[in-house]
């Protein structure tokens, strides 16, 4: 959509310098605030029209039944829907008694800016009613990340071309009338009116609404106040009722006098407390926001985004929408996870039901990777919360007759309630990517604490299931069977190489951990027989290769399955999986996303060069692209390996997935996760940063080997690591090292050990890229910006 001309390209900012009703859900999800506590779609102030109106808490949602046609041990018996919560976003305008809803009368103007730097969000718009007068409306909304609780607007009226009598209704509604949901009608009856009233309150310019959800019980509580300015005939009344509790403001307005209202709106839930208590909470956050004011609330806004601004900005120079695609992504994903607080971080965030709010491996794969570099303590808060859910993901491996922690593939409280079980249930590999995210997080910020105790109980519980999901062969080798990796189109597979590799790296890590702290370790009955099972699994680990085809297989005889057959695919039967049956695409080789090239990059250590050029060379033919986190993990191994133009092609995919709207879904919410892929594809693949895990690679320190394409002239990226700011800056010659801030730092350049200091930095000559020839993608999935097929192939026998 950012291609419509309504959307400008602007390196700070996403600009919409005329309404687009086609896209207007799409924008809403854009233009969302959030603070990983509060969620607010993007809809217009007046509510009308809207794609999807929105408002949503962290947590809240509810149960809906999940019936199967034939019933199976095991299988979830709930799911869970991220429900729409009380929208307190909503202020309504009358102008002499004509609704201001911008499909009537004429629209002469309109813009919305949200700003990177301020996290607000800012409106302008002029338009004349069907009675012909003309107003001008203006704007400002926040999502504050600094009071938890708090969102404001500040919403001014004036009109232009003579006086007007105007209304303003300020509301708090629950139980909004949401647009029909397509598909599951169980999801729909979940959905429809899911708050059960409890308290409705309006005096003077305070408002309030308590609810409560049916089947989960949980309290939901929001309050409002308000500053009015207006001219002396200014007056206001207050009413409530169940689902609306409203301030309407009223004014005799003439030229050069505006109407302002500024709305001060505090949310508040709660499983266990009572109405009273969470009565009190929301009504003492928005007291508290009313004494910070607006501009105490925007200054703070400011300061906490210049801080993060400082620790995790990328610069790009040769390609301006890049530059603030990875700005838009860096942002969002902030906003996705910065108050969360011990929840999780949903596949949308907070913009949007898509997915039902559901959390899943690509938190900790995607997203908690740019945090950990970034804001670090948001990836402590999400780790525990995923601690927290241990006793449902203990109960779930025992259902499973398996020892330790089996983690749901999908959830909102812990709970699996994934009713497909070939890509639920048997992804067991989340429980590694859990432990992956624990290891990255102590080995960035030292956070010895954090490891002693969530991190410890994390590892062994998620070591506990590998151990018994897995089994040694008569030959000793270790095999982990009937499991789905991360391409989705290979289920139920045997020693799935990424399922395997990070099962290794996790084994490995349980037992080391355990060592550094006995008596944690002690308290949980690790004993050093258990540990030594787990080094054992982990060394004797299966790992399939084709010695014939000198690649690795994504599980054991992948290659071996009849290929797709993509020259009778048409272009119009992708995504597959809505045009063909999981049958056939699960005996076939054909790769949903990246699976075995993302072990490549999860586990650089582990494969030689020649190695992974050899099978990104092989897997690239074979990987359609049909999910959203594929085209960043291809970004990488595609630097790495040498194909820069495509690995450029590939981060545009990532950097635009919602911004050009790919995957034609962005109405439900952003894809988080490949907003946070921007990230990866430029940090990771153009700057060749990589971690060692302590297994195998060099503990405690960093790899880069950086390489810029062609169409980019420099890109600089920070980081933080153990309380030291480093600033990589990238140029086509020479990549700069630039120690900031704390002690000195050693690391590898290009396979070279440099150490930098806050008084020096290191200036490293760039290698020369080995030429390959370009891989083929699959016909007709070329990524966009690269020569189309026939071309490429042409270029290829050549």
């Amino acid at each position: 959509m950012i291609t419509h001309p309504s959307f400008t390209v602007e390196p700070w900012c996403l600009r919409e310098t005329e309404l687009n009703l086609d896209v207007l859900a799409q924008s809403e999800s854009v233009f969302a605030l959030s603070n990983g506590h509060i969620g607010w779609r993007g809809n217009l102030d007046e509510g009308e029209p809207h794609g999807l109106p929105g408002a949503y808490l962290n947590g809240v949602y509810e149960r809906h039944p999940l019936p199967y046609a034939e019933a199976g041990y095991g299988y979830p018996e709930s799911g869970q829907t991220m429900i729409n919560v009380t929208n307190g976003k909503v202020i309504r305008l009358l102008v002499d008694d004509h609704p201001c809803d911008l499909r009537y009368g004429r629209l002469l103007a309109h813009e919305r800016v949200l700003d990177f730097r301020s996290g607000v969000l800012s409106r302008t718009a002029q338009w004349t009613s069907p009675g012909g007068r003309t107003v001008r409306i203006t704007s400002h909304r926040l999502v504050s990340f600094t009071q938890r609780a708090v969102a404001a607007i500040v919403y001014e009226v004036e009109p232009v071309d003579g006086p007007a009598t105007v209304a303003v209704q300020s509301e708090l509604v629950a139980n909004e009338q949401l647009p029909h949901l397509e598909g599951d009608p169980r999801v729909a009856a979940a959905t429809d009116s899911p708050l059960v009233p409890e308290e409705h309150f309006a005096q003077e310019t305070r408002l309030r609404l308590v609810h409560c959800t049916e089947r989960t019980a949980l309290r939901v509580a929001a309050a409002a106040d308000h500053l009015v300015e207006g001219p002396p005939s200014t007056s206001w009344t207050a009413q409530s009722e169940p689902d609306v509790s409203r301030l309407t403001v009223t004014a005799d307005l003439v030229p050069g006098q505006p109407l302002r209202l500024v709305k001060f709106v505090a949310y508040g839930w709660s499983g266990e407390r009572s109405l009273p208590a969470v009565h009190d909470q929301v009504d003492g956050a928005v007291a508290a926001a009313v004494s910070t004011g607006w501009d105490g609330l925007v200054a703070a806004q400011r300061d906490y985004l210049d801080r993060f601004w400082d620790g995790a900005d990328v610069e790009v120079e040769g390609d301006a929408q890049i530059q603030q695609a990875v700005r838009f992504a860096l942002f969002h994903v902030l906003q996705a996870a910065a108050r969360g607080e011990n929840r999780a971080i949903p596949a949308k965030g907070l913009t949007g039901t898509g997915y039902d709010g559901h959390s899943f491996w690509d938190t900790e794969s995607y997203v908690l990777p740019l945090l950990t570099f970034t804001a670090p303590e948001t990836v402590a808060s999400e780790l525990r919360w995923r601690h927290r859910t241990l006793p449902a993901a203990r109960e779930r491996a025992r259902q499973l007759g398996l020892s330790g922690a089996t983690f749901p593939w999908r959830t909102i409280d812990g709970a699996e309630c994934s009713a497909y079980w070939p890509a639920g249930t048997a992804a067991f590999h989340i429980n590694a990517d859990i432990a992956a995210a624990v290891l990255r997080y102590v080995m960035v910020t030292g956070d010895e604490d954090f490891e002693r105790g969530e991190g410890l109980d994390l590892l062994v519980d998620t070591a506990r299931l590998w151990r018994s999901l897995g089994h040694h062969d008569a030959e000793g080798v270790f095999h982990i069977d009937g499991v789905t990796g991360p391409d989705e189109y290979s289920a139920v597979a045997r020693d799935n190489v990424y399922t395997n590799l990070m099962a290794r790296l996790n084994l490995l890590a349980a037992a080391n951990v355990a060592t550094r702290h006995p008596e944690r370790a002690e308290e949980l009955g690790v004993d050093d027989e258990e540990a030594a099972a787990w080094r054992d699994a982990a060394a004797r680990m299966a790992v399939p290769h084709n010695a014939s085809l000198d690649v690795h297989e994504q599980s054991a005889g992948f290659t071996t399955f009849q290929r797709w057959d993509f020259e009778a695919t048409p272009p119009e039967n992708y995504p597959l999986l809505l045009h063909y049956p999981y049958f056939d695409l699960y005996r076939r080789q054909v790769i949903k996303q990246a699976d075995l090239v993302m072990a490549m990059m999860e586990c650089p250590h582990l494969f030689s060069a020649e190695q992974k050029a050899n099978n990104f060379a092989y897997y690239e033919p074979l990987t359609v692209r049909d999910s959203s986190l594929s085209a960043c993990v291809q970004a990488v191994l595609a630097a790495e390996t040498g194909h820069l133009r495509l690995a450029y092609a590939y981060l545009g995919e990532a950097a635009l997935m919602d911004l050009d709207d790919l995957e034609h879904n962005t109405r439900d919410g952003l894809h988080i996760a490949s907003l946070a892929g921007t990230w990866i594809a430029l940090v990771g693949g153009f700057g060749g940063m990589r971690r060692y895990l302590g297994d195998g690679g060099v503990p405690d320190q960093l790899s880069f080997a950086p390489r810029l394409p062609e169409a980019l002239s420099r890109v600089t990226f920070r980081v933080l690591v153990r309380g030291r700011r480093l600033t990589v800056d990238i140029s086509p010659s020479h990549a700069r090292y630039h120690l900031t801030e704390g002690e000195p730092l050693s690391l590898l350049h290009h396979g070279d050990p440099v150490t930098v200091t806050t008084d020096a930095p290191a200036d490293c000559p760039m290698p020369a890229v080995s030429a390959r020839p370009e891989p083929q993608q699959p016909p007709g999935r070329r990524p966009e910006g690269l020569p189309p097929d026939e071309e490429h192939r042409a270029a290829a026998e050549e």
